[in-house]
């Protein structure tokens, strides 16, 4: 685990408020720490008597996988010990079913159990495996029935390269990882100068690293929601491939998580923050022979395992939304261009359609969607330049069918989107997402600006309840309305549910 974090502002602007997946869910019970910290002494002990580690191929990381499991058998779980061959040497996958939940919607909550050979790993990543192994066996103690399946995950050789995740993921048939509605991954949630960060969904925390796949974002409403019930501030940390979300979000599968800091340093503002020591390494004992149950921070592996509780509970006991109303556009549903007979734009107009990627100073239209072939884009072909086919001249829009919403119940819409351009972007440039019934709602809305912006797929959610027992239409629109400038929009995978 080598995470650094970030700490930023909130960039993206959405009118209609930003809803967390709706309650009905049961409260989550408290974890005790000295539970946690119990499977932290197990975890030291079986290093110290197999050389000081428990790394992937040497018996320490075996007699750990078999501490897990046999817990887990124990408590009722199915596990399987799925074991996987790199560098010469047989590495496991400890994986727990809970019985019972929808077999179509699957809630992962998983960890590297694994250390590097310099030490035992109490904090990189004991404080991980702990916290989520204790969840799990608090899972058995309250006989929860959860709306969503439950599954845990001890992965073995992430600090290899995350060898036991990608085998994991990449070895499901296509059709089990589309079961699987989103991954929890807690990765160091000890550290002894701890900071609090959650993997930022959304990429609202402004680095431009990219969001996680669609349904992230409400992943790390959930750990907000906990820490701010707590009054702990929390700071967004990027998904940048360095722990086990990789393989997930290559996958499309929603991610999310909390991790306290490795060998980043402390600043003061953090400092001030969280307390602890700026100047300092989050973990000062990271990969080092140090990291022993001595290196952790009591109150923040109390906290995250709460929080591991609170998304599990949230997560997987809540009532799960119905669909009222999706389109993936890969078929046509009766979307119209220029509705109101008004549009400027010469080209670039919008169309459902396979889009071509094209690249200028960094990718300004994606070749991919976020789901299947299509989506709607302003212009799907590349041309001869990556300005031949982008929007210009003004505004381009386009309308939804009619859409029926039901009278009762929390409504909400979703949607992936992106807005790209040059550097010569002006603040009349737009990219904008409305909701028009009897009245008009805005629900996405992001202004040029004169920076080049690379295209990346984000998720949008709103509560669209006032609409609700109203035909209302989604109306898009995308404009190069300043100085002729580079301008791209993309949206796909646009879904209303009611809870």
């Amino acid at each position: 685990m080598k995470l650094l974090p970030a700490l930023c502002a909130v960039v993206l602007a959405v009118p209609l408020a930003l809803t967390a997946p709706a309650a009905a869910a049961a409260a989550a019970p408290d974890i005790p720490l000295s539970n946690v910290k119990a499977h932290l002494s197990q975890l030291q002990s079986i290093a110290t008597a197999n050389g000081g580690n428990r790394a992937h191929g040497r018996p320490g990381y075996l007699a750990s996988a078999n501490y897990v499991r046999n817990l887990l058998n124990a408590a009722g779980y199915a596990t399987t010990l799925q074991s996987f061959t790199y560098n010469g040497a047989t590495g496991y996958n400890v994986i727990a079913d809970w019985p019972g939940g929808d077999m179509d919607d699957v809630l992962m909550v998983g960890a590297h159990l694994d250390s590097v050979t310099a030490g035992p790993g109490i904090n990189d990543n004991g404080s991980g495996s702990a916290a989520i192994l204790e969840v799990a066996l608090e899972v058995a103690r309250q006989g929860l029935q959860p709306n969503r399946h439950l599954r845990f995950a001890w992965w073995g050789a992430e600090e290899l390269g995350l060898r036991g995740s990608r085998y994991y993921v990449n070895n499901l048939p296509a059709a089990e990882r589309a079961r699987i509605g989103g991954y929890l991954n807690f990765d160091m949630v000890g550290s002894p100068n701890a900071g609090y960060f959650i993997y930022d969904g959304d990429d609202s925390d402004g680095t431009g690293a990219g969001p996680g796949p669609a349904g992230s974002a409400e992943l790390e409403q959930v750990l907000q929601s906990y820490f701010a019930g707590i009054g702990v501030p929390t700071r967004g940390t990027d998904f940048d491939g360095r722990s086990d979300y990789g393989p997930f979000i290559s996958a499309g599968i929603p991610a999310g998580g909390t991790f306290t800091g490795a060998e980043g340093i402390k600043s003061s503002a953090q400092a001030q923050l969280w307390g602890g020591t700026a100047g300092q390494e989050f973990d000062p004992c990271y990969h080092r022979s140090c990291d022993t149950t001595a290196n952790i921070s009591d109150t923040a592996l109390d906290r995250n395992t709460d929080a591991v509780a609170h998304a599990v509970w949230t997560l997987a006991t809540a009532e799960q939304p119905q669909p009222v109303w999706s389109d993936t556009f890969e078929t046509a549903t009766g979307w119209t261009v220029n509705p109101g007979g008004t549009d400027t734009a010469t080209t670039g107009v919008w169309e459902r359609g396979d889009p071509q990627a094209t690249d200028s100073s960094g990718p300004k239209q994606l070749g991919t969607t976020t789901s299947g072939v299509n989506a709607l884009v302003t212009g799907p072909l590349a041309g001869s330049s990556a300005g031949a086919y982008d929007i210009d001249g003004g505004v381009t829009t386009v309308r939804s069918p009619a859409i029926t919403l039901p009278t009762s119940g929390q409504l909400r819409l979703s949607l992936s989107w992106y807005l790209a351009h040059g550097s010569n972007a002006t603040s009349a440039d737009f990219f904008r997402v409305r909701v028009v019934g009897t009245t008009t709602a805005t629900v996405v809305e992001r202004l040029g600006a004169a920076v080049d912006r690379d295209a990346a797929w984000a998720t949008a959610t709103a509560d669209v309840s006032a609409f609700a027992g109203q035909t209302v239409r989604v109306v898009v629109e995308a404009a190069d309305a300043g100085t002729a400038s580079l301008v791209e929009a993309a949206v796909d995978d646009v879904v209303i549910t009611r809870q």
